[in-house]
């Protein structure tokens, strides 16, 4: 039999596609990626998974793994060869437990996030990992990428909010380490391994994740501020304020909140356009009125300080909803604006003012016109510091002929502040070469070896990472 006719054997004919439209699988989100599938194949079960990469091993064909798609670094398409199997974890989306004495909830990798948060609310709980992309992103690709999003401030990447994992083995065996313990100290966090390895060295089949109490209130604000070391103030001033309560802290350069007007002038526009906007959210487990009080209280004092120079606080949950869009709808804006060139990138927030003006003075000289779309998680350091083309001119000739001199100058001007080109989004394809060139030769060598330990053919997401 060839490998087609056993993975139907395994599968169920249905669940192994060769022909038809198979766009959805093999072509990214951001359509830079299109490759070619051997087989898009669709196992139920954890037991199916494993099945397929036996006989994958076999027969000596790679495996790429696929959730929502929704990645941005070409991490999980096939590759242009004809030659991987893609394997969709779509058909595995089951709730499996809810255990709200232990506050967690295990749900297998095609679980769509926006359906673990459901299913959390559901019990009056809160599954705390937020995502623009949660209504199509799935856990199992959150997982593998270590997703951050706007509430890690609070709560941390998505791997502060795994407590275990099930996995399928490049061996085709399955670890159950779905135990829902805060403390167990038994040797290697093969967890931690995994989280964050996309794909390379396992298959993520479920995850065991952490719940935390409903809040009481949750308050949404917008500030105008003049500079992003104003920004940096009222992080400072929110902190101490707020405490732990301060779940969100997302910055919005200029050039960013013109596009989204641009592109959707349905959405609110409640302050008038400034250099900088910041949105807060604040979750408390007081009442509304008394939450409202402290947030009023924090906006005021940053007034007095001159941090911020105008506010609106939403009043309601449709109003916080508004603001929220127009964050969330700065990606979205810059797809309608043409292609541009993405950067994900951390460092101290201390730096992040001395880096953008660096940053900002040096791409101005060398590409006249350019456009910085900055945006992103100023409360953890996470800035998504894009480089649009000059206005009228042709986004995808800019892309083509200067995303490497882009990229060099933004990761070169990294360097000195210690900070990192991939903060949230993954290495994949798109970075393979950045992390070559740029990770500690020591680094490099401890990550072959585990990848030379746990999958020795190579069977798991060739071509990434590393």
């Amino acid at each position: 039999m060839t490998l087609i006719e056993d993975l139907r054997a395994a599968l169920g004919a249905a669940q192994v596609l060769t022909e038809g439209d198979l766009t959805a699988f093999e072509v990214d989100w951001r359509k830079r990626w299109r490759g070619k599938a051997l087989a898009v194949v669709r196992p139920g079960s954890t037991d199916e998974v494993a099945a397929v990469v036996r006989l994958c091993a076999a027969a000596g064909t790679s495996i790429v793994a696929q959730g929502g798609n929704t990645g941005l670094v070409g991490g999980g398409v096939p590759d242009a060869s004809g030659r991987q199997v893609l394997l969709s974890l779509a058909r595995m989306r089951r709730v499996r437990a809810l255990d709200a004495a232990n506050l967690t909830l295990t749900v297998e990798a095609g679980c769509v996030l926006q359906a673990a948060q459901q299913a959390a609310a559901d019990a009056g709980l809160l599954l705390p990992l937020s995502l623009a992309s949660e209504g199509s992103c799935t856990i199992g690709g959150n997982l593998a990428t270590n997703a951050g999003g706007t509430q890690v401030l609070r709560w941390g990447n998505a791997r502060e909010l795994c407590l275990g994992l099930e996995v399928v083995t490049a061996a085709g065996e399955v670890w159950h380490g779905l135990g829902g313990l805060r403390k167990d100290n038994t040797g290697y966090d093969l967890r931690d391994l995994f989280i964050g390895s996309e794909g390379t060295l396992g298959i993520i089949t479920a995850a065991t994740l952490k719940l935390a109490p409903q809040p009481a209130a949750v308050m949404t604000a917008l500030a105008a501020c003049t500079s992003l070391a104003d920004c940096v103030q009222l992080l400072a001033l929110a902190r101490s304020r707020l405490g732990a309560a301060l779940t969100g802290f997302e910055v919005m350069g200029r050039c960013a909140r013109e596009l989204v007007a641009r592109h959707y002038p349905q959405l609110p526009r409640p302050l008038p356009e400034a250099p900088w906007t910041v949105l807060l959210e604040a979750s408390d487990l007081e009442g509304e009125r008394q939450a409202r009080a402290r947030f009023e209280a924090l906006l005021a004092a940053a007034l007095a300080a001159g941090s911020v120079f105008d506010a609106v606080v939403a009043e309601s949950l449709a109003q916080s909803q508004g603001l929220w869009h127009i964050r969330e709808s700065i990606p979205l804006a810059q797809a309608e604006e043409g292609l541009n060139v993405k950067h994900d990138i951390s460092l101290p927030v201390s730096a992040i003012p001395e880096y953008v003006a660096h940053t900002d003075a040096a791409l101005e000289q060398r590409f006249p016109g350019v456009r910085i779309v900055a945006f992103g998680h100023l409360g953890d350091g996470n800035l998504h510091y894009n480089v649009q083309a000059p206005a009228g001119s042709d986004a995808r000739r800019f892309l083509g002929e200067h995303e490497h001199a882009v990229n060099t100058l933004v990761f070169d001007a990294l360097v000195p502040f210690s900070g990192s080109f991939s903060a949230e989004h993954g290495i994949g394809a798109l970075k393979r070469g950045e992390l070559a060139a740029r990770k500690s030769p020591v680094a490099l060598a401890l990550m072959r070896s585990i990848k030379a330990a746990l999958d020795p053919q190579g069977v798991l997401n060739p071509g990434r990472v590393l």
